[in-house]
């Protein structure tokens, strides 16, 4: 599950009892009409999930990060285990792979440098660059001891300041180690205190948390920014790369974080020198398609969507010890779904075809799924539905969210009630809408491999357990998934996808559907 790369409010932490649901007369349960479940369905079986997700999220896959020999190694294994189920391939040159680059900015290690007085900073050990842009900060420091003093000039001066602590309310409750997200609000909190003032350069000097969190925050800062060219659009407003300026300078005031040991010599106005430069390269990843062809001779040139992501974090920063951001719910959970749902249509074909694509650099801003959008290995107008999942294993094990099922998220309401139809013969979830919401503060529909699509006018819906406190850290280890609810839940993609294949008709876009955010 990508995040966004702008600040968000805290999550919302739902249970079953507080969740709003939909209204009764869709969660009413209703008894399977003869051959309505297909016998195939049978074949998604908990062992089979429990084994699967053991070797994709296991720490020998070390994450499976995008543009790594950890995440060709993951896509290698899914496209063996399609090749074993049945699953034909439909990528590149008659493979299982269609690979795209990557387009990676990051702060040049070997190009940026700084002084202090003297002394010579080393990046990411001394300080953190928290722009993503070029920048020349140069002159003697001012030591502000008290950041929301207002009366002191600052226009044009080197400012140096302790971080703030942050409201506790502004401070993000999963992804990644208590004291990293505690850094990154206090980072937004004290900027904000210094915005439109007119500094030259602002170095904010880490307290104890943030000092703490310096190594984990360097490693995730020097990863940089990512892109890819020719793709569909995440966000309506989103520019193509081709649309972006080359950034010479960074906009607004160029900030640093730097030990809290540097306080002493920063409160001597000590000169200051620091040339930040960046660097841009290509790099591979890749997404993996296969198909199962339909039966049916009018139909079978249509296609189903079964999506997951094969990526994740990597090897990043330790918490209590491990260093290995497995990803076993994100989404190590959908990508053994998709296995099972290959096995029921491979033993059970529908009438229409259905594709599998595990989408590449997810993680990183859905550049699989916005690059495959652009370049689908099927007519786009082919493509009747798109089936979505991220993280489907944990949380109440009664509950769970389809997201794209009301407005205006909602694209297709024929979809929503093939969705909804399935959940009463599989899982039975009691589904919780409040993440479907455009005012829910992760804003959750937009942060997955549906999106692309949706914007294409391709009929979407995304199913999803939602955050917990293990959430991109690597604490998500397929040993806490809950096995039982993740095969309901499998169960409940697998049927929706077999209800839309052998559906007369195709299911349509809602009138005057149109996805902005």
């Amino acid at each position: 599950m990508a995040n966004f790369h702008t600040s968000r409010l805290p999550v919302v932490l739902l249970t079953a009892l507080a969740a709003t649901t939909l209204p009764n007369a869709l969660a009413a349960q209703a008894a399977a009409k003869p051959g309505e479940v297909p016998a195939a369905m049978a074949l998604i079986k908990e062992a089979d999930l429990k084994r699967d997700l053991y070797a994709m999220a296991g720490d020998a896959m070390r994450g499976r990060e995008a543009g790594t020999p950890d995440e060709m190694r993951a896509s290698i294994w899914v496209a063996e285990q399609l090749r074993a189920i049945g699953v034909k391939p439909i990528g590149d040159d008659g493979s299982y792979f269609q690979w795209f680059n990557m387009v990676r900015t990051r702060v040049s290690t070997v190009s940026t440098r700084a002084s202090l007085g003297t002394n010579a900073l080393e990046i990411w050990k001394d300080f953190i660059p928290l722009g993503g842009s070029s920048a020349d900060v140069a002159g003697t420091v001012v030591w502000v001891a008290n950041s929301a003093d207002t009366t002191i000039d600052v226009r044009g001066k080197v400012v140096a300041t302790p971080i703030v602590a942050p409201n506790p309310a502004s401070i993000r409750t999963t992804t990644n180690s208590a004291d990293v997200r505690y850094t990154q609000a206090a980072i937004s909190a004290t900027q904000a205190r210094f915005a439109r003032r007119g500094a030259a350069g602002l170095i904010l000097v880490a307290d104890a948390t943030s000092d703490a969190a310096f190594d984990g925050l360097a490693i995730l800062r020097g990863r940089g920014t990512y892109d890819v060219d020719r793709a569909a659009r995440r966000f309506a407003t989103q520019p193509t790369r081709a649309e972006l300026p080359v950034p010479a300078r960074q906009a607004g005031t160029p900030a640093f974080l730097v030990r809290g040991s540097l306080a002493t010599t920063l409160q001597g106005g000590p000169s200051i020198d620091v040339q930040v430069r960046l660097e841009r390269f290509e790099t591979p990843s890749v997404n993996i398609v296969g198909v199962i062809r339909g039966t049916d001779p009018k139909l079978r040139d249509e296609y189903v969507l079964f999506s997951s992501h094969q990526d994740h974090d990597g090897v990043r920063y330790q918490i209590d010890g491990d260093s290995v951001w497995a990803g076993a719910d994100d989404n190590g959970t959908v990508s053994v779904a998709l296995l099972a749902s290959a096995r029921a249509f491979a033993k059970q074909p529908g009438k229409r075809s259905v594709l599998f694509v595990y989408h590449g650099a997810e993680e990183r801003g859905l550049l699989g799924s916005r690059y495959h959008a652009a370049h689908p290995v099927v007519p786009l107008e082919k493509i009747v539905t798109v089936l979505n999942g991220d993280m489907i294993g944990r949380n109440h094990p009664d509950s769970a969210s389809l997201l794209g099922i009301q407005p205006p998220h909602r694209n297709s309401s024929d979809l929503v009630k093939m969705a909804v139809r399935a959940n009463e013969l599989t899982g039975k979830f009691k589904l919780d809408s409040i993440w479907d919401r455009p005012t829910h503060p992760e804003g959750w529909y937009f942060r997955s491999d549906h999106v692309p699509y949706a914007r294409l006018n391709v009929p979407a819906v995304m199913y999803s357990t939602n955050l917990h406190d293990d959430y991109h850290t690597p604490r998500d280890k397929p040993e806490r998934i809950n096995y039982p609810k993740l095969t309901r839940m499998s169960q409940w993609m697998y049927l929706t996808g077999w209800f839309v294949a052998n559906a007369p008709t195709r299911p349509g876009i809602d009138p005057g559907f149109k996805l902005e955010r």
